[in-house]
């Protein structure tokens, strides 16, 4: 049994690993040796940011099952992983935590116009200009996975109303006011002050928030991607910021990264960017390594494995998520 790996992983993690594996052979590939070493995977553990040859491996027949270190999927689920009988569990909810952080830095610095001051800052000038609030607004969240229910949570923290869609709107959730389907986004559009998405990237939500529903909100609101960044038409975010229409967005991804320097979006004057840092925890990996070596001994036991993904949604079925307190 080979467990290749694909994440930042140390000495103690690999430990970790072996401990849950005796008997495998553990190979931290990394990003440099990764597009070699996944066709030799019987697991496979990791985020593959290169090119690698899913299609060679599915085929091979040897790979048993993908475990994603990240929320989004879309660097593994491609057509042949689909097809294919190959399990894929993700890291939703790992990240929660963090990505709610993000989310709110992002979000508070727009609404609370931080880019002027900070100009101003540097130009040293001492005037106020207007603001907006959090407290008291109404939200919506794009997808209630593991990010989004915890965003959801924090967001209830602010006295807000918090409108959701999701694939799988039976669901309850005490921080959600009012959760509607995932085809519902253009009745939920018109209500939000704030939109935030938080929507796994696939053929469903690729530019799903363009021109049209862009102005489908109401005048000067504000949109948070913490996503993926093609899920947003970037020309059409532009334009509606241009325009006015927009009070601000706060971006933690965008369509291609790193972000062209001649992007417009670098000189909005409320816009609040960051390269996609919104994962970044101290403890990040040792989350990532618990969350596998648990799923290992679920994997070993005939367990159901947590955040096992339905392949043709591209997402954890909402029964197996990872549950964040």
């Amino acid at each position: 049994m080979r467990v290749v790996l694909c994440y930042p992983v140390e000495s103690p993690h690999i430990e970790q690993i072996q401990t849950a594996w005796p008997d495998a052979e553990i190979v931290d590939a990394g990003q440099e040796r990764i597009a070699e070493l996944l066709p030799t995977a019987d697991v496979f553990c990791g985020h593959a940011k290169v090119p690698v040859p899913w299609d060679q491996t599915v085929a091979a027949g040897r790979l048993q099952w993908i475990q994603s270190s990240a929320a989004g999927l879309d660097h593994c689920l491609v057509p042949s992983v689909i097809a294919s009988k190959i399990p894929v569990t993700s890291a939703s909810g790992v990240l929660a935590k963090q990505v709610a952080d993000q989310t709110l830095a992002l979000l508070l610095g727009v609404l609370r116009d931080l880019p002027t001051f900070f100009r101003q800052q540097q130009a040293r000038d001492f005037t106020r200009r207007p603001t907006r609030d959090l407290h008291g607004a109404t939200v919506g969240i794009v997808g209630l996975g593991g990010n989004g229910r915890r965003l959801a949570k924090v967001l209830k923290a602010f006295e807000t109303t918090v409108l959701a869609t999701d694939w799988f709107p039976d669901q309850e959730f005490p921080y959600v006011d009012e959760l509607l389907p995932a085809d519902a986004l253009d009745e939920m559009l018109p209500r939000v002050n704030v939109l935030i998405l938080a929507a796994p990237l696939n053929e469903h939500t690729r530019g799903m928030i363009d021109a049209r529903r862009l102005a489908l909100l109401p005048p000067e609101a504000v949109v948070v991607n913490v996503a993926r960044g093609p899920l947003v038409v970037e020309a059409d975010l532009v334009a509606a910021l241009e325009s006015g229409r927009l009070w601000g967005a706060g971006l933690d991804v965008t369509a291609t990264e790193p972000l062209p320097a001649d992007s417009p979006l670098w000189t909005q004057p409320r816009v609040v960017l960051t390269p996609h840092v919104g994962g970044q925890r101290a403890s990040r990996i040792d989350d990532m390594t618990a969350l596998f070596c648990e799923n290992s001994r679920r994997w070993h036991g005939g367990e159901p494995l947590i955040n096992l993904v339905d392949k043709q949604l591209g997402f954890p079925n909402p029964e197996s998520i990872l549950r964040v307190e």
